[in-house]
């Protein structure tokens, strides 16, 4: 198992090396020149001014050398400044990196309590009410999008905040850690997980569902059925750990995806987050913030991968990743 890990580790370098390529080479495709948008006025620009931005920024050096300059900065985890602001990449990255993983985290949590036992309670009680109830619940979650559930649980504390207290009360929108005020950041937080939990569950609970049908029609599944084990054993036991794989999978891929791709949830809940920041960084043709983050949704991924891949080995013992 740990030859296991290490080997797979080893593979990220490649796959970490080619996206670097391959995010500095469509950069510097893009037509554009930060300098210029730094600079616009609407008036002449002095191009003295303009070269010396350049300089300043490196982006007048040769390409060959711009590519060493990053692909060192990777390996020291130090990803400059920002071409837009000028300041440290990590400090941009810090605060906003928090705020986006305790939603993902909020929200792959609310997905699993939801997903588990809903998908499988829909899978033992096929074809009843109650999985018709569940289906209907999961449809509903992979129709409607976070950001439009977002806008609802807005305008639902809006008129029940005034119905209720006489005033129109709103989730506070400058962001404190955890650690700082629990109160005021769960508050701000919790809704926006919610909205995204829940439409992330729909999609693990129909494939949980599906894979807790196919586990338990196999044989042994009926061969403990036969010897007269009971049903919570036998779905707690037998099924449910083989039936969970291609639920990690999808748990897994997921969360990676929450990290940076809650575009439109964050301007619904007026969250500074890394989508957020993703799109500023690409207006302004920030090459240096959109690498950096790039090449973190990109470690986030690869490292998602290998801790679903050690799950399935605890999962189901007949996965052996030594031979």
């Amino acid at each position: 198992m740990l030859r296991y890990i290490v080997k797979r580790v080893l593979l990220m370098i490649p796959t970490l090396l080619g996206a670097a390529v391959l995010v500095f080479v469509l950069m510097r495709l893009i037509p554009g020149d930060v300098c210029v948008l730094r600079l616009a006025t609407g008036g002449g620009m002095d191009p003295q001014v303009l070269q010396n931005c350049r300089a300043e920024i490196g982006t007048d050096q040769p390409m060959w050398v711009q590519f060493w300059t990053f692909i060192k900065g990777l390996v020291v985890l130090d990803f400059g400044k920002s071409m837009w602001t000028g300041r440290e990449i990590s400090e941009e990255v810090g605060l906003r990196f928090q705020l986006s993983l305790q939603v993902a985290i909020m929200a792959t949590i609310t997905a699993i309590l939801l997903a588990i036992p809903l998908g499988t309670i829909s899978a033992v009680k096929q074809n009843t009410w109650i999985d018709y109830v569940v289906r209907a619940f999961s449809i509903a979650g992979v129709a409607m999008p976070s950001f439009w559930l977002g806008i609802l649980i807005i305008l639902g504390i809006l008129i029940t905040s005034k119905a209720w207290f006489g005033v129109s009360w709103m989730p506070p929108i400058t962001y404190v850690p955890i650690w700082v005020d629990p109160v005021h950041n769960l508050s701000m937080l919790i809704w926006p997980a919610l909205a995204t939990g829940y439409r992330y569950s729909a999609v693990a609970t129909r494939m949980t569902r599906s894979a807790m049908l196919e586990v338990l029609r196999e044989d042994y599944v009926r061969t403990a059925r036969a010897k007269g084990v009971f049903q919570r054993l036998i779905v707690r036991r037998h099924a449910l750990r083989n039936a969970l794989l291609p639920v990690i999978t999808i748990i897994g891929i997921e969360f990676a995806f929450l990290m940076g791709g809650l575009v439109v949830t964050e301007q619904v809940f007026n969250l500074n987050g890394l989508g957020k920041l993703f799109v500023e960084s690409v207006s302004n043709q920030d090459y240096n913030m959109t690498q950096a983050l790039v090449m973190l949704v990109v470690g986030i991924f690869a490292f998602t991968n290998l801790v679903v891949d050690i799950f399935y080995a605890w999962l189901d013992p007949r996965i052996r990743y030594n031979r």
